[in-house]
Parts: C-alpha cells; sequence; structure tokens
C-alpha cells in the first residue's frame, strides 16, 4: 500500500508540474514554488538572431582559427549563463569578414542579451610607477583569465552592491605579489580598458580573495558576474546585426506535427489494451507517468524543445513500449509453469538483460550524437544534440517508469493464482 501511494503522489505531483502555467484565461495556482513553462527552439516558438563581427586583425594567421574556436566557446558560456538552453552559437565568414551568429530561442530583453554576450569584459589589474605628474601606468600579468569565481555581494560599509572575486592558485600568487609590492599605493582595476575601482593596498592581500566596489547598480554588478564567470572575450567583437525571427515551422505544421504525435501515442496505447488486457492497462499508465516525468523535467530544467527533440522523446515513448513487451511476452510464458506472482518475477529477471542491453546502445549512440566532449571529427549540430538529450533523457526514464512504477503497479494488482 505504501508502494501505491508512492505511485499517486508521483502522478499527481509531475501532474500538478506539467500542466501549463496558462491556459485559454485559466492560471494555475502557484504555492512556495513556481514552475517555469517550457521552452521551445527557434523553429517553434521563434526568438532573436545577433550577428558578431570578429576583429582578427591583431591576430596571427596560425593561431587565427584557435582564437575563433575560443571566442565561440566563451559566447555560449555566456549564452548559458543568461539563462538560455541549447543555444545555437556558429561561426562564419562573410566577404572575407569573420563573424560569430548566436540565436536565442524565445528571448525579449534584447539589449541585456547584447549586453552580456558581446562585452569583450578584459579585467586587468595595473599598478602606477611613479609619483605625481611623472606617474605612469604599468600593465601587470594578473587579468580576468587568473579568475576561478565571481559573485555579486553588498559592500558591508555601505551597503552598495559589489563583485566578490576568487583567483586561481596561481592567480592568488600573482594577486599576493602585487599588493605586496604596491603597499601603500592605489591598485587599478581596469574593464576593457575603463577604471571601474581603485582601491588602495593596506597590507600584503593572501588567500587570493578580494572585491571590485564602484558605481555598480545590481543589474550591473549581475552582468560583471556573468562576463566575468563565463571568461573575457579572447577577440574584440563588434555587433552588426540584430533581429527577430519567426518560426521556421508554420502555425500548420506545428499543428499537424503535434497531431500525428497525439496519434502515434495514442495507437501505441489501443494496441498495448488490446494485445495485453489487464496488463496493457498498466504498461499505459506506467507510460503515461513517463510522458509526466519526463515533461515535467523539461520545465524543471529548462530543456529547450525543437522538433528534433520531440523527436527524439517519441523514440522513447516506442522504446519504453518495446520493454513493457519483452516483460509480458515473458510472463505469457511463465504464467503456464508456476503461480503468477512468481511468474512476474521470472519475468522481469530474464527479459532485464535484454532491456539493459538495447536501453545502453541507445544511451551510447546518444552520447555520441550530443558530443559532450566537444570532439571536431563529430562535428554535431545544435538540431543533432537536441534530439540525442531527449532521447537519452526519455530512455533513462522509461527504464525508472518500467522497472519501478510498472512492476511495482502489476506487483500490486496480480493475484497469487495458478493459470
Amino acid at each position: 500500500m505504501k508502494k501505491l501511494l508512492l505511485i499517486i503522489f508521483l502522478f499527481l505531483a509531475t501532474v500538478y508540474i506539467s500542466l501549463p502555467n496558462e491556459f485559454k484565461g485559466y492560471t494555475k495556482p502557484q504555492y512556495k514554488f513556481k514552475v517555469p513553462d517550457l521552452l521551445f527552439g527557434l523553429d517553434i516558438s521563434g526568438g532573436s538572431r545577433l550577428v558578431f563581427e570578429a576583429d582578427t586583425t591583431k591576430i596571427l594567421e596560425g593561431g587565427k582559427k584557435e582564437a575563433l574556436s575560443g571566442l565561440k566557446s566563451v559566447m555560449e558560456r555566456r549564452v548559458n549563463l543568461f539563462g538560455v538552453s541549447e543555444p545555437n552559437v556558429q561561426l562564419s565568414n562573410f566577404a572575407g569578414r569573420d563573424r560569430v551568429v548566436v540565436e536565442l530561442s524565445g528571448i525579449k530583453e534584447m539589449d541585456k542579451a547584447i549586453s552580456v554576450i558581446g562585452t569583450t569584459a578584459q579585467l586587468q589589474f595595473v599598478e602606477i610607477v611613479g609619483e605625481g605628474e611623472t606617474a605612469e601606468i604599468k600593465e601587470t600579468d594578473l587579468t580576468g583569465a587568473d579568475l576561478s569565481n565571481a559573485s555579486l555581494v553588498f559592500d558591508q560599509n555601505n551597503g552598495q552592491p559589489a563583485v566578490a572575486i576568487e583567483f586561481t592558485s596561481d592567480g592568488a600568487k600573482k594577486f599576493e605579489d602585487l599588493t605586496g609590492r604596491n603597499v601603500g599605493k592605489a591598485l587599478p582595476i581596469l574593464l576593457d580598458g575603463v577604471p571601474i575601482s581603485s582601491p588602495n593596498v593596506s597590507e600584503k592581500i593572501i588567500g587570493g580573495k578580494a572585491q571590485i566596489t564602484g558605481s555598480f547598480t545590481v543589474e550591473e554588478a549581475k552582468n560583471l558576474v556573468t562576463e566575468l564567470n563565463a571568461g573575457a572575450l579572447p577577440i574584440p567583437v563588434k555587433l552588426v546585426e540584430q533581429e527577430i525571427v519567426g518560426p521556421t515551422l508554420g502555425a500548420e505544421s506545428i499543428n499537424k506535427s503535434v497531431v500525428a504525435g497525439l496519434v502515434g501515442v495514442g495507437g501505441v496505447f489501443v494496441f498495448m489494451l488490446l494485445m495485453y488486457r489487464g496488463l496493457g492497462l498498466v504498461a499505459n499508465f506506467g507510460l503515461l507517468i513517463f510522458a509526466l516525468i519526463t515533461i515535467s523535467l523539461y520545465k524543471v530544467f529548462g530543456i529547450v524543445l525543437t522538433l528534433p527533440g520531440i523527436a527524439g522523446f517519441l523514440l522513447s515513448v516506442g522504446m519504453a513500449v518495446d520493454s513493457n513487451i519483452l516483460i509480458f511476452e515473458r510472463f505469457r510464458e511463465e504464467k503456464g509453469q508456476r503461480n503468477i506472482k512468481d511468474a512476474l518475477e521470472i519475468s522481469f529477471g530474464k527479459a532485464w538483460d535484454s532491456i539493459r542491453d538495447a536501453n545502453i546502445a541507445t544511451l551510447v549512440a546518444s552520447f555520441i550524437l550530443a558530443n559532450p566532449l566537444d570532439l571536431n571529427f563529430l562535428n554535431t549540430s545544435g538540431p543533432v544534440r537536441g534530439f540525442a538529450i531527449t532521447l537519452a533523457l526519455g530512455v533513462l526514464i522509461s527504464l525508472f517508469t518500467g522497472i519501478v512504477i510498472s512492476r511495482n503497479l502489476l506487483r500490486i494488482f496480480v493475484k497469487e493464482k495458478r493459470v
């Protein structure tokens, strides 16, 4: 009974999370936590497209490819820190000019996106050499590249927003040496060549921690934290194009795709009922919980749904059904030789090896398609990665629902008798 109550609780919780927050005038009640809405990709909901031009004039030809690759990586990190899942960041060349194309699905705060993604964020610590009119600014080897973390804090003296920074082990040693030789002097901090703070050094600072103060608003401090954590752009860039992108699929195409998916899933439900009757009913309830858990995780973790991603989800439904069929066919063979309860346990045990191997093979294929290690020879595109991620997630959830949900439901409702 306790397991049944847990399954019912899981069902109700995922129903609540999966329901849209607003639908045709209805607003879902929110409790202590707010469930985010489903996020959709550019092909479904549209979004924004930004094109930045990279200034590679000071880069040697041999290091150009590596510098552009680093630029793309930093921009991807910034987009992720900005709160956009599955961004599409691509390098291109137009009329001999190197460009970075950034596509953001569902983003409305264009000005903020441009500021966060395209700001160079070159942080420098400089020292003042000499005094009076002969004083000069001297660059040091301590830069934003030596940071390990940045976070928003509030100054204890005046309550103003500030940025707390922590250095890497090498950066901490550089910072210790720099403050040690500048005790009693100002230590200017520059961001993209502009002074943002000039604190006086009272003593050598050991431990690799410091705080940047200035005339920041909370929003400016947050943006600076995002930029510093993502890393400085290795190449200066400027925005050359900005546009709102409509969905590549028309409303009619989207509706037809949804209807096709529902018809396919409905057909699976009917097939399971006709072939396996009571067992099919339990399997269908397990599939329903599978779908609810999947949608809930999409919403909670902010996974962006594209059309290839939806295809990956539907394919994982088919794999979940396949697991149930393997178990049920084995159950048909076993129930004639022993009582139903024992037949059920044996059928799960004997079918598990096939289910495990099939799902591992799918997970390996998904891993290769997703290319999380960014291996150059795979050259995976955004849509393919979206398909792989949703397929892998669906496979893992189907294993959970098949082995935990469906198995325990069958244990509860199967009567102990010989057939």
